[in-house]
């Protein structure tokens, strides 16, 4: 049920809006001046307002203004009287969504009032998607572990401070990164990726800082390294404890100046790149063995990011089980199999020394092995052992599909969250690590409002 708050000084036009706005099923609110709408519109967070242009003390267009600080995404329909059509072309430049003549015919607010609300739906549709996309990606997880991780991620996301991501193998260190870069205000600039391990010492520098023609055996042309290519954007460096002393003082300049030479050159270039970087390692344990120079391994880590283990969030395994099953499912043109609870108990007692990745390609194995269901059969030999002992983990109902145990898991985190934030939305989107408007459409979805 939409909640439209409408705006009138004339108590009969209140009167008359709300009985035709309630006819049609809306759940309507009334303010007869504009302190009194500011209010109900931060107490009710309303869908839609409809608002006179003329009343005294505060006019539409100042309701308009002041609506913006706050409610920035709030569709406004103004009322003006004809001949001050001009009015109305003002409140539009200043954010209203439409406008509507009086006096008008019942029909006809309807319609506009239709339009606009279908309208906001696309548009909260069109945002959350965005924020899917250009948010955590394909981050799975709203256990406590990973809720701190993304609580990070918003606070440092923006900063120019260098980060240093941490966590074993298969984590997720890259996606981290990625979604660091995809929220920060470098976004539309290059998220550009060194794995270190991967390439030879002798041709780490020249990758990373690039090198002029004739530098060595075989440069038969000028090429600019990733520091370059990154300018304005994000370097993220995977991997970094693999790199020898001689990089590492390379690197040390680079981050202390925000300049360095081609290999061969020796012309300074400035760059502005955004620095994380990533290790599966105890740098500080490298530090105190005399393996990594103190000074760079302080200049990375001015924030720190631990990524935990999966054995250590198994409360996201069925988030990360529909998605994965289905991710692959589409892959093969499949509609997603189920899951059967002895495969999930299976996934449960696994002690995942791969993490996620390990889980994942456990998955695409099992959904191009499994028919209509995924059993325990169809998991690696070593996910296998251990059946028939005692389950751990939640228990899945009998016929209950991976997809009703996500969205079950979803819906009573979302009611644990919001009691403990007191019925507080914008206090439980922050612990579940959701925005507002997510949380909004979430709690929509499963009749929570």
């Amino acid at each position: 049920m939409n909640r439209i708050l409408v705006v009138d000084d004339e108590k009969n036009y209140l009167v008359v809006l709300e009985a035709l706005l309630r006819g049609e099923g809306y759940d309507v609110r009334t303010a007869d001046n504009g302190q009194a709408a500011l209010r109900l519109a931060d107490e009710d967070e309303p869908d839609l307002v409809i608002t006179d242009m003329k009343m005294p003390r505060m006019s539409g267009i100042e309701l308009i203004q002041a609506l913006r600080v706050d409610h920035p995404d709030l569709p406004v329909i103004v009322m003006t009287a004809y001949g001050t059509v001009e009015n109305a072309v003002e409140a539009m430049k200043l954010g209203a969504t439409d406008y509507i003549i009086k006096p008008f015919e019942n029909r006809e607010l309807l319609l506009t009032t239709e339009k606009t609300l279908r309208m906001r739906r696309l548009m909260t549709q069109n945002r959350l998607l965005r924020e899917e996309l250009a948010g955590y990606g394909e981050i799975i997880g709203q256990s406590k572990p990973m809720r701190q991780v993304f609580a990070l991620v918003d606070k440092v996301a923006d900063a120019k401070a260098t980060v240093l991501i941490t966590g074993e193998s298969g984590t997720g260190k890259e996606l981290i990164a990625r979604a660091l870069h995809s929220r920060s205000s470098r976004a539309e600039e290059p998220f550009v990726a060194v794995n270190c391990m991967a390439i030879t010492e002798t041709l780490l520098e020249s990758e990373l800082f690039g090198h002029e023609r004739g530098s060595f055996t075989g440069a038969t042309e000028r090429r600019k390294g990733r520091f370059e290519l990154a300018h304005r954007g994000t370097l993220f460096l995977d991997e970094i404890g693999e790199i020898s002393p001689t990089t590492q003082v390379k690197l040390l300049r680079v981050l202390q100046e925000r300049t360095f030479e081609r290999v061969g050159g020796n012309q300074p270039i400035a760059v502005d790149v955004r620095i994380v970087a990533a290790t599966n390692r105890d740098l500080g344990a490298m530090v105190k063995k005399g393996a990594f120079r103190e000074d760079l391994f302080y200049r990375l880590n001015v924030v720190r990011l631990d990524m935990p283990p999966l054995r250590e969030r198994t409360d996201d395994l069925p988030l990360l089980v529909a998605h994965f099953v289905k991710k692959y499912a589409a892959e093969v043109g499949r509609q997603p199999p189920t899951v059967s609870a002895e495969a999930m108990q299976a996934l449960y007692r696994h002690p995942w020394p791969g993490n996620v990745r390990e889980l994942e390609n456990a998955l695409e194995r099992a959904v191009i092995l499994a028919g209509g269901e995924i059993t325990a059969s169809d998991l690696p030999l070593e996910m296998q052992g251990g059946r028939g002992e005692k389950s751990v983990g939640p228990e899945l109902p009998e016929g209950m599909s991976i997809n009703d145990a996500v969205e079950d898991l979803e819906k009573r985190m979302i009611q644990r969250a919001l009691g403990e934030a007191g019925g507080v939305a914008a206090h439980a989107a922050a612990a579940l690590g959701l925005t507002k408007s997510n949380l909004a459409y979430k709690m929509k979805k499963y009749g929570l409002g």
